[in-house]
């Protein structure tokens, strides 16, 4: 192994180790009052106790797939033998980082509301850094867990003929891909459903009904919506990136192997390790960036975002130097071009998520838009807010395509030649590879908000001062806009890594017919399947628009996604529904809690959320994992190409729409919150109010969720490839 490559477990570690420095920094800071930590304490449980349970449903799946996966390739042969093994650590260590980061976001909440009662500037350096504990544990177990199964293969699998051991390594390991996936999926649907069901039912009730304020102690559904923060937003958002990161990087890794394989072994090595170098030395630089972010005593919201945007912008400034460096150092052939693919990956996902801040901040004319449309009646808000939404999806679709054309031409040395394919696809994946990078920093600004909101909640439900909450209220809508930009850029790596790996699941394809199958002979568009290129499946599989197969596969993509999206929708409400009716009890049947002299069940909230979200994430999750065996069964390659296609562009447009309409929903109230348009309890904050909740399975559950729908179901396309190669009906 060359000595260069020990620099991806090196990253790895040095991530994991800092992640843990941050976590002691902000366990050695005071907590606060003795009803700070009680609130904090109730949160922490609630978030254990539900946690333990999704990951008891999520085991039982996984050891169902395994058992399909295991028969797939020791019964039927269709499979690589490593392939299940593989599964099942992505989704381990996908869902270790979930837990890592939520148990330090529950532990840090309180302390970040202590620490507003001294300054703005601690409370934001200590929200942030806590978040970067989710960040860097995320990127240093992906890491982490390729460089194990990297060496390991490389020692285990025998020695092929020249290129063919490093398609086999890269294939296989894509699988682990496909574990995240699934976990992440369970993550986010589930913690989606729980947060929003706590969230509506407290809103709907508290603050409609009974008009006591957001976060209030009387509220029995206050330490669910809490709670719900961080399993969803902490946990789910975490598992979320944690596959676009790996993925990112393998199903590169896979087009870089195939690329070069006509080349010396060293330039294909080469290919595979770069994005395995550049996500390791961004990880490095993210640490760097943590360190940069501060801010100053009465910052306004645009000079807020400038404090975060500082540390993120200069992450992003140092790995394109440090990226041009690499491949430099790799001698890897148009170095300059692929150097130019990264760069404009980096500038992709920093301008979608100014895209997703103009849209969404509070600061930006589009939210104060919405926010005056209240005062008209809600009717007007809801529609000025889908306008903004529907507007809003625009932008970062112009965006992905800029990236992909200039990706795939700098990649190329800007030619479209048939030839050229395989080095424009790998363009494309390390422009994937590039806009995450920085994964360690942008994360952190995405995990610092349930964190702010949650020290809020803190704030509002022990008592402390105007001042205080003036400052947790600050650093929350910070947090509403952080959150808002960490999805953009979520949906927006995630289409990027889903065209990588559409690109992926032709050379699964060639590998079937070459290595499972033991078919090298057959004969592919006239050559060989060994000496077959990528366009050559292309053609003999007849994926083209003329194809019906293609046509009723895109279609049936695009079902897909508005199928998953109405369920977990429906989902919410129910849930919600039931959380509704709870609050209500309480309130009725428990007179004191109105006047203070009774405390509300909190744990029976707790638990209605966890057992609604435990239900209704089933349906929709196991969906998203039959659909593309289901259509690889009757169309074949033909319908799964299609279906990926209808997937990633329906997917992506619709994450986008519902993800900002939800966010600037969100944003006009607290805008409004803030005096203007009326303020709290005007006729614009009741309409506000019910935008927000209108908003919020929008921004929380399903437009985050449909990213993760777009990529596990490509992973599972590739991962079965051999039931549309095998068994295809039509």
């Amino acid at each position: 192994m060359p000595e260069i490559f020990w620099l991806v477990p090196a990253g790895s570690i040095l991530a994991l180790v800092f992640a843990a420095y941050f976590f002691r920094q902000m366990m050695r800071m005071d907590e606060g009052t003795d009803q700070m930590k009680k609130i904090a304490a109730h949160v922490r449980r609630g978030a254990s106790a539900y946690l333990r349970q999704q990951y008891k449903v999520v085991i039982i799946v996984f050891l169902i797939i395994t058992v399909i996966f295991s028969i797939l390739a020791y019964g039927l042969g269709i499979q690589n033998k490593w392939v299940p093994f593989a599964f099942l650590t992505g989704g381990f260590f996908s869902g270790l980082a979930g837990f890592f980061g939520m148990k330090a976001a529950t532990y840090a909440s309180g302390r970040v509301a202590n620490a507003c009662r001294k300054s703005l500037d601690g409370g934001l350096r200590l929200a942030f850094r806590s978040g970067a504990v989710m960040g860097l544990v995320v990127v240093g177990l992906v890491l982490l867990d390729i460089s194990l199964w990297f060496i390991a293969l490389n020692i285990f699998i025998p020695e092929m003929e020249p290129g063919y051991k490093l398609m086999t390594i890269t294939a296989i390991m894509l699988t682990f891909g496909m574990g995240a996936s699934t976990q992440a999926l369970f993550a986010r649907v589930g913690g989606g459903i729980f947060t929003k069901a706590a969230d509506v039912g407290a809103d709907l009730v508290g603050k409609m009904e009974e008009g006591i304020p957001e976060d209030d102690p009387r509220n029995p559904a206050t330490i669910a919506d809490n709670v719900g923060d961080n399993v969803g937003d902490v946990a789910g958002m975490g598992a979320d990136l944690f596959e676009s990161f790996a993925a990112s990087i393998l199903a590169t890794a896979l087009l870089g192997a195939a690329a070069f394989i006509g080349y010396e072994s060293s330039a294909q090595f080469n290919a595979v390790i770069a994005p395995m170098l550049i996500a390791s030395i961004g990880t490095i630089l993210s640490i760097f960036g943590v360190f940069m972010v501060r801010t100053r005593e009465g910052a306004n919201q645009k000079q807020l975002l400038r404090s975060l945007g500082f540390g993120v912008n200069l992450s992003a400034f140092l790995i394109v130097i440090a990226s041009f460096l690499v491949l430099y150092f790799l001698n890897m052939p148009n170095y300059l071009g692929l150097w130019g693919s990264i760069v404009t990956g980096l500038l992709a996902g920093i301008a979608i998520g100014q895209s997703t801040e103009y849209f969404t901040a509070s600061a930006y004319r589009p939210t104060q838009k919405i926010a005056e449309s209240s005062q008209t009646g809600t009717a007007t808000l809801i529609i000025s807010g889908v306008g903004n939404g529907l507007l809003s999806a625009s932008l970062p679709l112009f965006i992905i395509v800029v990236a992909i054309t200039m990706a795939f031409l700098f990649a190329t040395g800007f030619s479209f030649a048939v030839d050229s394919l395989n080095y424009g696809l790998y363009g494309i994946g390390i422009a994937a590879v590039g806009m995450l990078s920085t994964l360690g920093i942008t994360l952190a600004t995405d995990a610092y908000g349930p964190i702010a909101d949650n020290a809020g909640g803190n704030a509002e439900m022990s008592g402390l001062g105007e001042e205080v909450r003036r400052r947790t209220d600050a650093l929350d809508a910070l947090g509403n806009t952080t959150a808002a930009t960490g999805k953009g850029f979520a949906i927006g790596s995630a289409a990027l890594t889903a065209l990588a790996l559409l690109a992926s699941y032709f050379e699964e394809v060639k590998m079937m017919f070459v290595k499972i199958l033991d078919r090298p002979d057959e004969l592919i568009a006239g050559t060989k399947a060994s000496e077959a290129r990528f366009i050559d499946f292309v053609v003999h599989y007849e994926v083209h628009l003329m194809n019906p197969k293609v046509i009723a596969g895109i279609l049936l993509g695009v079902m897909a996604v508005y199928l998953f999206s109405g369920l977990t929708m429906n989902a919410v409400g129910r849930a919600a529904q039931k959380m509704v009716d709870e609050v209500r009890r309480q309130f009725r049947m428990m007179p004191g809690i109105i006047e203070g002299t009774e405390e509300p069940d909190y744990a029976r909230c707790v638990q209605i959320s966890t057992r609604g979200a435990q239900h209704e994430m089933l349906l929709p999750s196991l969906i998203a994992l039959l659909i593309p065996v289901v259509v690889g069964l009757i169309f074949g390659v033909p319908g799964i190409s299609g279906l990926l296609l209808g997937t990633i562009s329906s997917g992506f447009a619709l994450a986008i729409f519902m993800a900002n309409s939800g966010g600037a929903w969100d944003n006009a109230k607290k805008y409004i919150e803030e005096g203007n348009f009326g303020g709290k309890g005007s006729a614009s904050h009741k309409s506000a109010i019910t935008g927000d909740t209108v908003g919020d399975p929008f921004k929380d559950t399903s437009g985050p969720s449909l990213n993760i729908l777009i990529k596990l179901m490509v992973m599972a396309s590739v991962v079965t490839v051999g039931v549309a190669v095998a068994y295809s009906i039509l």
